[in-house]
């Protein structure tokens, strides 16, 4: 027997034995390279996520929605050549549009409460019939449906594209618009559970809920989240002014806001079919005595909701949402009286506005509710306390960061108190580059917001 052969032949070569070591280095160099590339090039885009929409279309730019406040008007309304977003500096919604943002600037109605202008804020950006809600249209007495817009101001709104990404809103509001943007994005989220159960199968989508990623940011301008003591004193104010009411003395200081800001004498659509008005391009007379009507069948107005007891209400029903940023700017155009006690407007006050800070710069009381407006509520912006346009009592709040990686969402986020007054920051008694640079840093902000 040949046995060295044998075993000569078992033997393996070193070659043979090179081979898969060879072939497992190979492999691990191409896996390697393959990882790198895998992780390096994302992140020259920013992350996987924005290598993923990169490639799919781009990120989705989201749209703003600028919503007015009280007396306000938005785009194709009577007093369009007078921008109520941007005054006297301009159309702040042409300069936005002419630096490659998407601008809606809907007409909601300029006395109607809380309630009913969000849900025709909402059928303005899906491009549907108002529905006011059969639980809320039967409680409070009007009819449930309103006009119907056949365009949608935001025609993919809530839908995904370029890789997924949910087509979302940016809402500023300034005044009176923070509660109706609030709503808007707390009724998105929850829904309501009364319109559900009155309605059924023809529940509007605004009170199905389900839907709170659909808004990504809720910004609010001088808003009265706490309603203004201007309420409790008006009264007073207008005895002073020879008028008899709150209704004579609101429409008395807007038609002298919409003539110093060079607006012909004539107001906004009043949007109250559902109550029976239709009045349109009036004068001061008629449209007192059309909002007297109104505020006569119950407290579904703005007048309401502006007060500290009727701002109350409304902030048992507005839930933050978590996935939502919110962010607050309070202005103040008082300071601390020298000679009169409390605070005084300065001098560079709007001049319609120069009586009302002084009263609310004085007065404390409490309302028909309980609620107390203490020296806390005195610093104001001519129309909102400060403390008042800082966040809704109870909600978690902090300081805005200067860091924006550092902006937290479900809380809000509050500015520094911003000088000047209440119109200021839309661009009455401003500048056109201090009114420009103001939405070019918040858009900014917004912008670069982690998603």
């Amino acid at each position: 027997m040949d046995v060295p052969e044998i075993t000569e032949a078992l033997t393996p070569t070193n070659d043979a034995k090179r081979t898969p070591v060879l072939t497992a280095i190979v492999a691990s160099l191409l896996v390697t390279v393959l990882l790198i590339g895998i992780i390096s090039i994302p992140m020259r885009y920013g992350g996987f996520s924005e290598f993923w929409y990169d490639t799919h279309g781009g990120i989705v730019a989201y749209p703003v929605v600028l919503v007015h406040g009280l007396g306000g008007w938005g785009e194709g309304s009577a007093l369009e050549d007078v921008p109520y977003w941007g005054a006297t500096t301009g159309s702040l919604a042409k300069y936005l549009r002419d630096n490659n943002h998407t601008v809606c600037v809907p007409t909601v109605g300029p006395y109607s409460s809380t309630w009913d202008r969000t849900c025709e804020l909402y059928a303005q950006l899906t491009g549907t019939r108002v529905d006011y809600g059969a639980a809320h249209s039967k409680a409070h007495g009007h009819e449930r449906f309103g006009r119907t817009y056949d365009t949608a101001l935001v025609p993919n709104w809530g839908e995904k594209i370029n890789g997924g990404q949910r087509v979302r809103i940016n809402l500023i509001s300034h005044s009176f618009g923070g509660a109706t943007i609030r709503m808007l994005a707390s009724l998105l989220a929850y829904g309501d559970e009364a319109e559900r159960a009155a309605a059924k199968d023809e529940t509007s989508g605004l009170f199905t809920g389900g839907k709170a990623d659909w808004v990504f940011s809720v910004t609010t301008l001088c808003a009265p989240h706490n309603g203004s003591q201007l309420t409790c004193i008006v009264d007073e104010i207008g005895s002073v002014a020879g008028l008899d009411n709150a209704t004579d003395l609101l429409v008395d200081l807007l038609f002298k806001t919409l003539k110093q800001n060079g607006a012909v004498n004539s107001m906004p659509d009043l949007m109250l079919e559902q109550f029976g008005v239709g009045v349109k391009e009036s004068d001061e007379g008629d449209v007192s005595e059309a909002l007297k009507k109104i505020e006569s069948v119950g407290n579904d107005h703005a007048f309401y909701d502006l007060s500290p007891d009727g701002a109350a209400a409304l902030n048992q029903t507005i839930r933050t949402v978590d996935s939502v940023y919110y962010f607050s700017y309070p202005y103040s155009t008082t300071q601390e009286g020298k000679i009169l006690r409390g605070m005084v407007p300065r001098t560079d006050t709007l001049p319609v506005l120069y009586p009302l800070a002084l009263a609310m710069g004085s007065y404390t009381g409490t309302t028909p509710g309980g609620i107390v407006i203490d020296e806390s509520w005195q610093d104001n912006d001519g129309l909102v306390s400060v403390v008042s346009a800082q966040y809704p009592t109870g909600e978690a709040n902090v300081p805005l960061p200067t860091d924006v990686s550092l902006i937290e969402r479900g809380v809000w986020n509050v500015a520094p108190t911003g000088s000047g007054d209440h119109s200021k920051v839309v661009g009455t008694n401003a500048s056109a580059e201090q009114t420009h640079r103001f939405y070019d840093e918040l858009l900014k902000m917004l912008n670069e917001l982690k998603r």
